[in-house]
């Protein structure tokens, strides 16, 4: 096998690499707070929320655990998403105690 064949594995994976290292640094560079909002408010209605959902029920917070970027909380469900736009997790918001 020539020299040159040797490297050509090497040039692909690097490409491969690159090419995912700027479509990954494209999302997080364009995707916005209204793009998440919007997007699981969706999800809201559609799977999560009932007959009776609505996306007005939804609301975007500053992230409320660790490593979230944005927490949209659609009645008694909240999404915890990432800078990528990613679900980290879900859950309910913890009660208020009563005084």
């Amino acid at each position: 096998m020539p020299r040159w064949g040797w490297f050509v594995p090497l040039g692909i994976a690097t490409l491969v690499g690159a090419l995912l290292a700027f479509r990954t640094g494209w999302i997080a560079a364009t995707i916005s707070e209204t793009d998440v909002i919007t997007a699981f408010s969706q999800r809201y209605v559609q799977q999560d929320g009932g007959p009776e959902a609505s996306l007005g029920d939804c609301v975007g917070l500053a992230g409320q655990i660790e490593g979230a970027w944005i927490t949209v909380r659609c009645g008694n469900i909240q999404y915890h998403v990432n800078r990528l736009g990613r679900l980290m997790s879900t859950g309910t918001p913890p009660e208020k105690p009563s005084i």
